[in-house]
């Protein structure tokens, strides 16, 4: 049945958005090394001291009931888990494995040199040229995803892009998730903040791609991220998200926020070390609830600023971090969950530089799984609309620069030479104009006029052509087909978990 058309406007169809095509990114370069081979297995092997002899605090009794059995240390809530433990968990997750989306043509790679572009997740708030910063709505939460639907350089539905704290928190994951499934197609994230969350996102997204308990089991259909309380503790909820991801075969990624100087010794091997033994006890629970189960090794390592305490991101210590925790990584044979980051509080020059500097780190450090790559802004307490578009054009320049060169007869141009010959152009050449069009990537943000044009055509700064970029984008949008039968699936069972409460809060 071919994709459904709704509320596309007459003026976006006939100037469409020119991206490039969907595809998934690979690392055709070699990774970036800080680290040699002997200081990456001195941070592994300071790991496993943290975790023997000082251990985490895990809160959720069944996890430490896990853990005991395979003979961790257990006094009260302190957890000391020995590297037997861990070398023996090490043995069974996948390193690749595929990430099944509603529509198989947007089915992941997850390992390897493959890479994947996740929009932002998690803000509380939003903001836009228009309207400012302000609380973000369920309206919001839809928009950021059927950008991400719309945009090809992003690969995932996201988590919410900003949260709906216009929806109550009880039924509010209801919300977000069958509006994700709604208006997306491709992979999507599921809340592990509570059971029922959880519980519900994965049946919404299994109803969403029509299949059995039983096909979901063998297919990996959604992801979500649990972040340790770093330092060396971990809740209940993020443990029974482990577990649970676990025991049905789902993506857990593993990430602890570890900030040098605040909830992270100040150095960066320190902070590295605490976020080695954090990702490495998730994995042994995960791997002990079920042998096997796909497992994302998470870094989100960065430093604040030691004057105010605020976190900082797009740093030089940012980019080492997320460097060595992709060696860590490959030495694990784990595939590696980083992220693309910024401390501005505006889409300016700040912005801008310290997002190449995050993504350029998150790229050469080998990473497979890169999240908040479109819309992050303050640190991540805000999904900017304007930030979004123009992340889309860098991401899109990254996924150009990682196309491999091209070294034929035909590219190596001896016959273009020919024609032009000594002091003269290549401008009218038989071969430039064969290949033109095609030839260079096309900026959607970027402004490459000389000045008397560009300030003829008003001036058009990057801001005001990214509110242009992202409103057309969702003129242009279209919501992908969902088959009928699924569709009232999901809003049937969304009512009746309204009528029984969601998930309970304490207000």
């Amino acid at each position: 049945m071919s994709v459904q058309r709704r509320g596309r406007r007459m003026d976006a169809a006939r100037n469409p958005v020119q991206q490039l095509p969907w595809i998934q990114p690979r690392l055709t370069l070699e990774p970036s090394r800080i680290l040699s081979d002997d200081h990456i297995e001195a941070i592994h092997r300071q790991s496993m001291k943290v975790l023997e002899e000082i251990g985490m605090d895990i809160l959720l009794p069944e996890a430490r009931e896990i853990l005991a059995r395979a003979g961790a240390r257990v006094e009260g809530e302190r957890v000391r888990i020995g590297r037997d433990i861990i070398e023996e968990a090490l043995k069974t997750p996948p390193a690749e494995f595929t990430f099944h989306a509603r529509n198989p043509a947007h089915s992941l790679h997850i390992g390897g040199n493959w890479i994947v572009f996740a929009p932002v997740g998690g803000p509380p708030n939003c903001s836009d040229l228009d309207r400012g910063r302000r609380p973000g709505t369920l309206e919001d939460a839809g928009n950021f995803v059927k950008l991400s639907q719309f945009f090809n350089t992003i690969h995932t539905a996201g988590g919410a892009s900003v949260d709906a704290l216009d929806v109550h928190a009880s039924i509010r994951h209801l919300h977000i998730t069958r509006n994700k499934m709604r208006y997306s197609d491709k992979v999507p994230f599921v809340y592990a903040t509570g059971r029922a969350r959880l519980f519900d996102g994965l049946e919404i997204v299994r109803l969403a791609r029509g299949i059995s308990h039983e096909q979901m089991l063998r297919e990996p259909s959604a992801y979500t991220v649990i972040n340790t309380n770093s330092p060396l503790k971990l809740d209940a909820p993020m443990a029974m998200g482990i577990i649970e991801m676990a025991r049905l075969n789902q993506i857990c990624v593993v990430t602890p926020f570890t900030l040098l100087g605040a909830m992270a010794p100040v150095t960066v091997a320190g902070a590295i070390v605490l976020q080695n033994a954090e990702a490495l006890a998730g994995l042994a629970l995960s791997q002990l609830s079920n042998p096997g189960a796909p497992f994302v090794y998470g870094g989100f390592t960065s430093n604040v600023d030691m004057k105010s305490g605020a976190p900082a991101f797009g740093t030089p210590e940012y980019m080492k971090s997320c460097i060595i925790g992709g060696q860590m990584a490959r030495r694990y044979k784990l595939p590696y969950r980083t992220s693309s980051t910024n401390a501005a509080n505006s889409v300016d020059a700040q912005a801008a530089y310290e997002t190449v500097f995050s993504l350029w780190g998150a790229i050469m450090g080998g990473g497979n799984f890169i999240q908040h790559s479109a819309g992050w802004m303050e640190g991540g307490l805000v999904a900017s609309y304007e930030k979004f578009a123009v992340d889309i054009d860098l991401l899109q320049m990254v996924q150009e620069f990682l196309k491999p060169v091209v070294v034929d007869d035909d590219s190596m141009a001896f016959s273009a030479m020919e024609e032009v010959g000594p002091g003269g152009h290549f401008f009218g050449a038989k071969h430039t104009l064969q290949l033109y069009a095609t030839a260079f990537y096309q900026p959607l943000i970027s402004d490459w006029r000389s000045f008397p044009n560009w300030e003829a055509a008003g001036s058009p700064t990057a801001e005001k052509k990214a509110n242009a970029l992202w409103k057309q984008a969702l003129a242009e949008y279209a919501e992908p087909y969902m088959d009928p039968a699924a569709a009232e699936a999901i809003d049937l069972f969304v009512a009746r978990r309204i009528r029984e409460g969601g998930e309970a809060t304490d207000f």
